[in-house]
């Protein structure tokens, strides 16, 4: 059993479309920002970061992973599942999904924030940072009209972990108009049961004081 601990964020949706895609059976633990449970003693023994998502895999001696990307590997090889054989084609997977943890993400994370949540508007800051994301959104756009997946003609967990944060390019304010083949491919992972079960578990299941006790004695058993 894999006990994920996570919230409804990009990266947390990564994680559970993943299990969701590969038809593991998880267990799927709340963290509720807005009580600071990603800051108790017991979350930051598990991820010293304080960032979700984490993962345990109670079958293999309670080992935990954390950072999304590192998670996403990790279940990848333990399953043999949306991870290449061919070096090469696992190589770009690899390349796609560094592409996404060191721009994509943090690119829309800081749009999102100045445009829906800074307590104040700086339109340079907004103007960068959409700038920015529409420029990478370009970027996946060009490689998909070359290919039907970003690693070529195989889905892997690079699609999966853009298509996590590309999916939600209204929270930034970024536009993906215009471009066709990346529409293409939004829509195209839109239209899997296991991408849309990933994403919306994690919405419907809110947390509260028994899930987080629940939560607390798993990660001090």
């Amino acid at each position: 059993m894999i006990d994920v601990y996570t919230a409804p964020t990009p990266n947390g949706y990564k994680v559970t479309v993943l299990l969701e895609e590969m038809g593991v059976e998880y267990n799927l633990i709340p963290i509720d920002f807005s009580k600071n449970d990603q800051k108790t003693p017991e979350f930051l023994a598990l991820n010293p970061n304080g960032r979700i998502p984490v993962i345990v895999d109670r079958g293999n001696d309670d080992f935990v992973v954390f950072e999304s990307g590192a998670i996403m590997v990790y279940l990848a090889e333990k399953y043999g599942q949306f991870y290449p054989q061919d070096p090469k084609v696992r190589s770009r997977a690899l390349q796609w999904l560094m592409f996404q943890m060191g721009g994509v993400g943090p690119m829309m994370g800081q749009a999102n924030v100045f445009y829906r949540y800074f307590p104040e508007k700086i339109q340079p800051a907004i103007d960068r940072y959409q700038k920015e994301c529409r420029r990478l959104f370009e970027v996946l756009d060009s490689r998909l009209a070359k290919a039907r997946y970003l690693a070529g003609d195989e889905l892997t967990i690079a699609d999966f972990a853009n298509w996590c944060w590309v999916r939600t390019h209204k929270w930034s304010g970024a536009s993906v108009e215009g471009l066709e083949h990346l529409n293409r491919w939004i829509d195209e992972l839109y239209a899997r049961p296991g991408c849309q079960a990933g994403v919306n578990k994690p919405e419907r299941l809110k947390s509260s004081d028994e899930l987080i006790k629940h939560a607390q004695n798993m990660v001090t058993r």
